[in-house]
């Protein structure tokens, strides 16, 4: 009976140890690739594509909308409990998981591999810290434009505007024909930033930002930051924006409804909006043609400047991943000439050597060239500045385009608030 007992035990731990070691295999990822992504249909076929060539293997794949996204990464952060793969828009958050030892250093996986000669050097630039690489772009190359309805601009004789003037007298002739002149949803805060980013560019550069961020000679209360602020008073003044706007959703489409329904003419808004308008009403994407944000006049920013990422999205190994050479294979499956051709086909522009060639849509095509064509491209500021900086940012901006707070306010709010960040 005693050796039976041990017989059954033995087995039992036996058991386990195999299925610890089965478990040991399987790799969760996390992303904001909710059910109508652009990317959803990529990242599940190279997940299937990875198990079948990885028998016993198991991907989890667990999507989270993109605001609450951020909030469930930073709790897992702080708990230890991290993902194996994990997306980001690189920049200062991921760099505070590097600085804090979560975010594996793939750089010499990716020399030894091959997979870092997928890449062009300039996407890796958002994950390049202490000479090591904490990422690998995915899913587009991406430049926020002003999208317009054409149909609209020629029904009621309109020119593109090229400078903020002319800009403000497109938008009287559309408030004339009752038409909001920008549609945005604003309850998620990056949405409005887009526009203040644009404007603190376009009136003092890009050093603007640069000199304030890094501490160099610059403040967040500088001029420009106070004047971007009190145009885009001056705009929401002018009802530029639809009734409600800081309490519209854009997760949920409450802004491009009204550029559907021809209610609002312009839409400022990540080049990935074409994929969004193909899945969600192609009929109208006839009628979608874009052109860069319009300069200030006197301002000292180049009007081919742009605010995006050459890469948009970014996955990262953790630190504390057991199996960092596996999830490394499922970056090869997310990255490949499979992947890219379904991202072309999603309207994407792959950020992969070569991914640019498979590009055939001419909206796509000016799209690329547009960013390329860039002097200059801004990573976003909540993607490039720490996470506590990044929402001090978002709020303050909000509450500008509420009028809950002045220009000057947000600017000094944001300065001081910088100021405490790195104990000046």
């Amino acid at each position: 009976m005693r050796r039976n007992s041990i017989l059954v035990i033995a087995v039992l731990a036996l058991s386990m140890m195999f299925s610890g070691l089965a478990m040991a295999q399987n790799l969760e990822i996390w992303h904001i690739y909710v059910t109508n992504h652009q990317t959803r249909p990529m990242l599940e076929n190279a997940i299937a594509r990875f198990e079948a060539a990885n028998p016993g293997v198991k991907v989890e794949s667990i999507p989270v909308v993109n605001d609450e996204y951020k909030t469930k990464l930073m709790i897992a952060m702080g708990a230890g409990d991290e993902p194996d793969l994990f997306l980001s828009w690189g920049g200062g958050p991921l760099l505070e998981y590097v600085n804090a030892g979560k975010v594996w250093n793939m750089k010499d996986g990716l020399l030894e591999t091959g997979l870092m000669d997928n890449f062009m050097e300039v996407t890796l630039g958002p994950v390049n810290f202490h000479d090591g690489i904490y990422g690998v772009p995915l899913n587009n190359v991406v430049g926020a434009v002003v999208f317009y309805r054409t149909d609209i601009f020629e029904r009621l004789g309109l020119e593109i505007p090229t400078n903020f003037d002319e800009l403000m007298e497109v938008a009287k002739v559309l408030r004339a024909n009752n038409i909001h002149p920008f549609t945005l949803a604003n309850h998620n805060r990056w949405t409005g930033s887009m526009y203040y980013m644009y404007l603190v560019d376009r009136i003092g550069g890009p050093e603007t930002f640069a000199n304030a961020a890094n501490r160099t000679g610059g403040a967040f209360n500088d001029e420009p930051f106070v004047r971007a602020g009190e145009v885009i008073q001056e705009m929401v003044a002018a009802n530029m924006f639809p009734p409600g706007f800081n309490s519209m959703d854009e997760d949920y489409g409450q802004s491009r409804t009204l550029l559907y329904t021809g209610q609002a003419a312009m839409y400022l808004m990540g080049s990935w909006a074409t994929a969004t308008i193909t899945a969600e009403n192609p009929d109208v994407l006839q009628y979608i043609d874009f052109f860069p944000f319009p300069a200030v006049e006197g301002g000292l920013g180049d009007p081919t400047n742009m605010i995006g990422t050459p890469g948009n999205n970014y996955f990262s190994i953790a630190e504390s991943s057991p199996n960092k050479e596996l999830a490394l294979e499922l970056l090869r499956y997310m990255t490949d000439q499979t992947a890219a051709e379904m991202l072309v086909e999603a309207n994407a522009i792959p950020p992969f050597v070569g991914g640019s060639d498979l590009l055939t849509n001419p909206l796509m095509i000016k799209l690329f060239e547009t960013v390329e064509a860039a002097n200059h491209v801004q990573l976003w500021y909540d993607q490039y500045l720490p996470p506590e900086l990044a929402q001090v940012h978002l709020d303050t901006t909000q509450a500008v385009f509420g009028g809950s707070m002045t220009p000057q306010e947000a600017a000094d709010r944001m300065e001081e608030a910088a100021r405490r960040f790195y104990n000046e």
